[in-house]
């Protein structure tokens, strides 16, 4: 009996990992650890793929925090061409996928980083199921909310609909799904990231939330406004491949428009997070942790974009909890 306890046991895998840095909202500003902070940060949203996509992420967060990188965001569905089923049918976690995302969190809250925690992302990804109704759209909120909470994870927020995909295209109320989310943990900060103001229940508004006055606003995948054909467009994609393409590269004039929108987001007291394809693409081409060069074809790359992130900001001195 006891030694079938203990084979159990070693196959359940229930560590709490616990962190030492909370975020909160007070007005329209963040703060982390009761300092104010404003987000600069990247967006990594397949790093859930592979166990080595994920160890090679966490290597590279010194490199992020010596540009000011502070904050990265990690999608549990999808993101597009990664295709993470990080959610099970019943709207429960993966495990697989939990405890890679669990190692990042806590490798972020090591070097007082934040991380954005994606719920849904509908759009073309496969990792969708779509015979979820609204029940099953607050349950996955509630079950990841519950799931930050258990392990202790303050150093994070969470977005629940990816710029409201599954709410376009399933009917699912956004509010409702925050709704849930906070009857897991009210404390845990949930934001809103559809084309509207944030409901009242939403900590913040991120990237397509309209910003209000009374919470903070965090542009969490931000492009050039310029590239040809849209970044997400034709620049990033052809519908003959299934992966992104311009990968990492960028015109002078979009990264002058990418830099420029930069410095606007935080002079108006916005939290700004780059979204590229470099970081985004899928295997054979990536998802890619360095930062690459100077974004030419020759050359792909975020370098260019840290680098001018250091010049406004210097490197990422975390406040001690």
């Amino acid at each position: 009996m006891k030694k079938s306890l203990v084979i159990i046991l070693l196959f359940v895998w229930s560590t709490l990992w616990g962190g030492t840095n909370t975020l909160t909202v007070n007005g329209n500003k963040t703060f982390l650890n009761g300092n104010e902070f404003l987000v600069a940060g990247l967006r990594c949203s397949n790093a859930l793929i592979s166990d080595e996509i994920v160890n090679d992420l966490i290597n590279h967060l010194d490199e992020y925090k010596s540009y000011g990188v502070n904050t990265i965001s990690i999608y549990f569905m999808g993101s597009r061409f990664g295709d993470v089923k990080g959610y099970n049918k019943d709207g429960s976690l993966n495990p697989v996928y939990s405890k890679r995302m669990a190692k990042i969190i806590k490798a972020a809250d090591d070097r007082g980083m934040v991380v954005l925690v994606g719920c849904l992302y509908w759009g073309t990804s496969t990792a969708k199921y779509t015979d979820w109704t609204q029940a099953d759209a607050n349950s996955v909120v509630y079950n990841t909310v519950q799931w930050l909470s258990d392990n202790d994870f303050r150093n994070v927020f969470v977005d629940p609909d990816n710029e409201g995909m599954a709410r376009r295209a399933m009917g699912f109320n956004v509010q409702e799904m925050i709704v849930n989310g906070k009857k897991a943990d009210s404390t845990i900060l949930i934001a809103a990231n559809i084309k509207d103001v944030p409901p009242p229940e939403a900590d913040l508004g991120i990237h397509f939330c309209t910003p209000v006055p009374e919470k903070p606003y965090i542009e969490t995948e931000a492009t050039p406004k310029n590239a040809p054909g849209r970044y997400w467009g034709t620049y990033s994609k052809h519908p003959d491949v299934y992966n992104y393409i311009n990968i990492g590269v960028y015109t002078d004039s979009m990264k002058i428009d990418q830099i420029q929108s930069t410095k606007a987001h935080f002079e108006k007291g916005y939290g700004y997070m780059m979204a590229s394809t470099w970081l985004q693409c899928v295997s054979p081409h990536g998802p890619n942790a360095n930062s690459g060069g100077s974004g030419s074809k020759d050359k792909p790359g975020i370098r260019w974009w840290l680098e001018a992130l250091k010049e406004m900001t210097g490197p990422w001195s975390p406040y001690q909890p």
